[in-house]
């Protein structure tokens, strides 16, 4: 409840800092936030015409026309959204190093300014999706709405991944390039643009150990074949992120006074 409150609080401060970051990003651009919807709406039309008119792909046992261009729309709009939020995270110190040593403000904020900045970009991707998916007739239904339970896991996991990496790249900045790194070999380990059942089965167990891959499999199943998930098999990406939640808040806490320095 006291995070809460704190953030209620500050709530002008962080849709203060939304509302920059989201305005900074578009500034001098003569079509300005009209980008934000001409790149994902450009993304969905070159899948769908590559993926289910030019290599007429197929996935087994659905009959949708366009439902691998969905599957893979569904993968990538996903962990687009993860790897904004642990970027985001990992810099969010280096990038708000006036505002640390200048402001006196609770530094929970920043967590908050990048979880909400992420979303917006999401919020207007999804949307377009959503209206393809309504277009084509291949809206889930009440599945849809599912969505929401599997995206807070995956913030959360992304979050915890995000604050620790974040402290670390103030004191040594090789860790966000590491990382970055890391996230596109990620990317490829996780079935995003390819089914799992491809793989061979010696490789299905090592599929476990990956958090995202229970998580990126809830959502294409849920916007593909209008299931609702498994929510046992997302216990694991949730009880890591809020382990690695809770190491990043020690962490920050522990260094903060060092990190001031630092930055």
């Amino acid at each position: 409840m006291k995070v809460i409150e704190l953030i209620w609080e500050y709530r002008g401060f962080i849709l203060g800092n939304i509302k920059r970051e989201f305005q900074s990003k578009y500034r001098n651009s003569l079509l300005g936030v009209t980008w934000s919807v001409l790149n994902p709406l450009s993304m969905i039309v070159v899948y769908t015409v590559i993926f289910s008119q030019v290599m007429r792909a197929k996935l087994p046992g659905v009959d949708s026309q366009y439902a691998y261009s969905i599957y893979i729309c569904a993968g990538i709009l996903t962990w687009g959204l993860f790897s904004d939020l642990v970027l985001r995270s990992q810099n969010m110190f280096l990038d708000n190093a006036n505002l640390i040593k200048k402001i006196n403000f609770p530094k929970l904020c920043l967590p908050v300014t990048v979880i909400g900045s992420a979303l917006v970009n999401f919020f207007i991707i999804f949307s377009l999706f959503t209206i393809f998916l309504i277009v084509t007739n291949d809206f889930p239904g009440l599945a849809y709405f599912s969505l929401i339970p599997v995206l807070i896991v995956m913030i959360i996991l992304a979050m915890g991944i995000g604050i620790i990496t974040g402290v670390l790249n103030v004191f040594y900045r090789d860790v966000g390039q590491f990382f970055g790194i890391v996230l596109q070999f990620w990317f490829w380990l996780t079935p995003i643009i390819y089914p799992a059942t491809i793989l061979p089965a010696s490789i299905h167990p090592l599929m476990k150990i990956n958090p995202m891959a229970s998580v990126i499999d809830a959502c294409q199943k849920i916007l593909v074949s209008g299931v609702f998930p498994s929510w046992f098999g997302l216990i694991y990406p949730l009880s890591l992120g809020i382990i690695l939640c809770f190491i990043g808040l020690h962490l920050f806490r522990k260094h903060i006074g060092e990190m001031v320095d630092e930055l």
